[in-house]
């Protein structure tokens, strides 16, 4: 009788995987008699130290382990299944202790019979109890697998409709009702459609904290220069401290979120922009250490652009596109009133070419947002308000060099960024976005 080595290069399918000492050639005499008739051309050979790499080759849908002894090697391998082995495990051997039976028992081993007393009979039986062993602990698992599933199903489907109901204003039932026929529409388990809403709106909350960072760096400068100009000082002080408090709090909230590689390192960058930021603004305002400032504010900004386009991929929804363009008017109307001050202040020519490509990118980004289809009556008539407000922005822009103007600036600049503010949370919170 010849049986298959661990050198085959065809294995049965399913066969009937041994494990042998490490010095075995073949089957031990009392496993050649016991395993007799067609599966004994089923039989694969393998030693403890190769068990685990046999087994995820082959398949076996059995694997029976001959050894006078469990050994440490044989214990050390088995751990590898961390109590779980792939098919019906059972073991032949001689005498063990208590101890030993707990071991085994705690490492998957379904079933164990005494090698003096070997014989065909007794191993069909050691082999059946280990079998019906293994089939009802695979249908335990795969039951426990199905109530956790559903269990974690019904966390999101719940987190998903309190979303929505916190978001539109609705009910627990018509909520209930988006989702389900938002599942139906695209045929998918209701609990997949529960975890994309709830993962939309955590991208379209990241997104809306990292394009904050934009308008913040901007702010900053302003509400320096503005100080330094002694239009409104005691605001600008409240405004430069709350600004701090706000970028920190954006940071920290980001630094929470488990990013792609690309969203991880451009938050490595915009801290280290940040700090460099904070540490000039520590510095005694004047007109040249306020350039300082203000090309700090230029690297934060570039840094919170390369994060916020990281977000944007990393969510792969295009509706969160309306989220960032948003978002970005915030940081235009502060760059305006900004460079406006800056070439005021310092009579800076840079300043002044910006701001024609400020007020330029404002208004195409404005045009596109009335144009969106995704509207509502509450963000057409904030987009109204914006459409006012912007013309009072660009007066302010034209008459800067009048204390009036720049007063008309800064309260425009402030007056945009808390309505950008309220359009970006409407979008962040709309249907489209949250069931895109």
């Amino acid at each position: 009788m010849t049986y298959a080595s661990e050198s085959r290069s065809i294995p049965a399918v399913n066969p009937l995987l041994v494990v042998l000492p490490h010095e075995a050639t073949d089957l031990p005499e009392v496993l050649q008699l016991a395993l007799r008739g067609p599966e004994a051309s089923a039989i694969e050979l393998a030693t403890s130290r190769t068990v685990v790499v046999r087994a995820e080759m082959l398949s076996p849908g059995e694997i029976l382990i001959c050894v006078p002894e469990p050994t440490q090697d044989l214990l050390d391998a088995l751990q590898a299944w961390s109590g779980v082995p792939p098919c019906a495990l059972c073991l032949v051997c001689g005498p063990m202790g208590r101890e030993a039976h707990e071991k085994l028992a705690a490492l998957g081993v379904h079933a164990w019979e005494s090698i003096e007393a070997l014989e065909a009979q007794s191993l069909d039986a050691v082999r059946g109890r280990a079998r019906a062993r293994w089939q009802r602990e695979a249908a335990l698992r795969t039951e426990l697998e199905s109530l956790r599933t559903r269990l974690d199903e019904r966390k999101w489907i719940d987190r998903a409709k309190g979303l929505l109901m916190s978001a539109r204003g609705i009910g627990e039932d018509e909520a209930f009702g988006l989702l389900r026929g938002a599942a139906m529409h695209a045929n998918l388990r209701l609990g997949e459609v529960s975890r994309s809403v709830v993962e939309a709106s955590r991208w379209a909350e990241a997104i809306n904290r990292a394009g904050q960072l934009r308008m913040l760096s901007q702010r900053l400068v302003r509400v320096a220069a503005q100080a330094l100009l002694g239009i409104d000082t005691r605001r600008a002080r409240v405004q430069r401290t709350q600004s701090a408090e706000r970028v920190q709090d954006n940071l920290d909230h980001l630094a929470a979120l488990e990013l792609e590689d690309a969203g991880a390192r451009a938050l490595t960058d915009a801290r280290v922009a940040w700090h460099g930021l904070e540490t000039a603004l520590a510095v005694r305002l004047g007109p040249r250490t306020l350039a300082d400032v203000d090309e700090r504010a230029d690297v934060l900004l570039s840094a919170a652009e390369a994060l916020t386009d990281a977000l944007e991929a990393s969510g792969a929804r295009r509706a969160l596109r309306i989220v960032n363009i948003c978002g970005r008017q915030r940081m235009r109307a502060q760059r305006l009133a900004k460079d406006a001050l800056l070439a005021s202040t310092m009579s800076g020519d840079a300043s002044r070419e910006q701001l024609s490509t400020t007020m330029d990118e404002f208004e195409s980004a404005l045009l596109e947002l009335e144009r969106a289809p995704l509207s509502s009556p509450e963000i057409r008539t904030a987009l109204a308000a914006a459409r006012d407000e912007w013309r009072q922005l660009v007066h302010g822009v034209r008459e800067v060099d009048s204390a009036a103007g720049r007063a008309a600036l800064v309260r425009s600049s402030d007056a945009l960024v808390d309505t950008f503010d309220r359009l970006t949370a409407s979008y962040e919170h709309s249907l489209q976005v949250i069931m895109s």
